[in-house]
C-alpha cells in the first residue's frame, strides 16, 4: 500500500511539472519586421492580462514563411500582409483561415528635411543618392513601395539608387542612420515613442498601391493551441486594436 501510494504521488508530481512547464513555455509568435516595435507592447499588455508570455521572432514576412516551411516551432503568425498566411493555409499548415488583424501605411522617412511635397520629382533629382526599400520578393512594404514608384512611373529611372533590405527592419535601419537619403517604410516607425532620431515624413497616397492588408494565422504544429488561441483572440480585442493604433496602424 506504501509503494502504492508513493506512485501515485511521483505521478502526481511528474503531472504537475509538466503543467508548469507547459505553462512557462512562452508562445513563439513570428511577427513581420514592421511590428518589431508593437509587439513588445502587445506582448507586455498580453502577458498582464493573462500571464503568458511571448517570445517575438521578428524577420520579414517571406523568410518567416520559409522557416515555418522548414519545421520552424513557430505557435502564431502575424504577417505584413494576407498572401503569406493564405498560402501556409493551403499546404495545410494552419488551424484555420487568415483574420486581418490591421492595415498597414506606406510613408516616405528621412532623416533630413527634403521636403516631400512632390517626393516623386524629388527621388529623380542628384540630390537623392540612394533611397531605401525592403526586397518586394519577401517584403510587402517593400512590394507596396515598389507598386508606389512604379504607378508614379518613375521606378525604371530611380532603380540604380535603391538600397533593398531584407525586411522593413533593416530598411529603418537604413533610414536613421543616415545610409540612404530617403527610405520607404511602415508608419510605425514615426509613431514609436522609444525612436530618438527626429524624423521627417510623408505618407503616401494609399490609393497607388495594394492595401497592406495584415493577416495572421494559428499554425497547425503549435505545441501551445490552447495560448495561441488566446494571443489570437487577444490581438482582435479593443485593448490590442488600441495599441496597434497608437503606432500608426488602422484597424477594423
Amino acid at each position: 500500500m506504501k509503494n502504492q501510494i508513493k506512485r501515485i504521488g511521483f505521478l502526481a508530481v511528474c503531472i504537475l511539472l509538466m503543467h508548469t512547464a507547459s505553462f512557462a513555455q512562452a508562445l513563439k509568435v513570428a511577427a513581420a519586421a514592421n511590428l518589431q516595435s508593437v509587439i513588445t507592447v502587445l506582448q507586455k499588455d498580453f502577458k498582464q492580462k493573462t500571464g503568458v508570455d511571448i517570445e517575438p521572432i521578428v524577420g520579414s514576412s517571406g523568410n518567416l514563411v520559409a522557416q515555418m516551411h522548414n519545421g520552424a516551432p513557430f505557435d502564431v503568425f502575424l504577417s505584413a500582409d494576407m498572401s503569406f498566411p493564405k498560402k501556409l493555409q493551403e499546404d495545410g499548415l494552419t488551424t484555420g483561415a487568415p483574420v486581418v488583424y490591421a492595415q498597414g501605411n506606406l510613408i516616405i522617412c528621412s532623416t533630413q528635411d527634403l521636403g516631400f511635397e512632390n517626393w516623386e520629382r524629388l527621388l529623380l533629382t542628384p540630390r537623392i543618392k540612394k533611397i531605401a526599400i525592403a526586397n518586394a520578393a519577401i517584403a510587402p512594404y517593400g512590394l507596396a513601395a515598389q507598386e508606389a514608384l512604379q504607378k508614379k512611373g518613375i521606378y525604371n529611372d530611380i532603380k540604380g539608387k535603391l538600397v533593398t533590405g531584407e525586411s522593413i527592419a533593416q530598411v529603418n535601419t537604413y533610414i536613421t542612420t543616415g545610409v540612404a537619403e530617403v527610405g520607404f517604410t511602415t508608419q510605425s516607425l514615426v509613431k514609436d515613442p522609444a525612436n530618438k532620431t527626429k524624423l521627417y515624413w510623408k505618407a503616401i497616397d494609399p490609393k497607388i498601391y495594394a492595401p497592406i492588408e495584415q493577416g495572421m494565422v494559428v499554425l497547425k504544429s503549435s505545441a501551445n493551441k490552447a495560448n495561441a488561441d488566446k494571443f489570437f483572440k487577444y490581438l482582435q480585442s479593443a485593448d490590442a486594436k488600441k495599441i496597434l493604433e497608437e503606432y500608426g496602424y488602422h484597424v477594423q
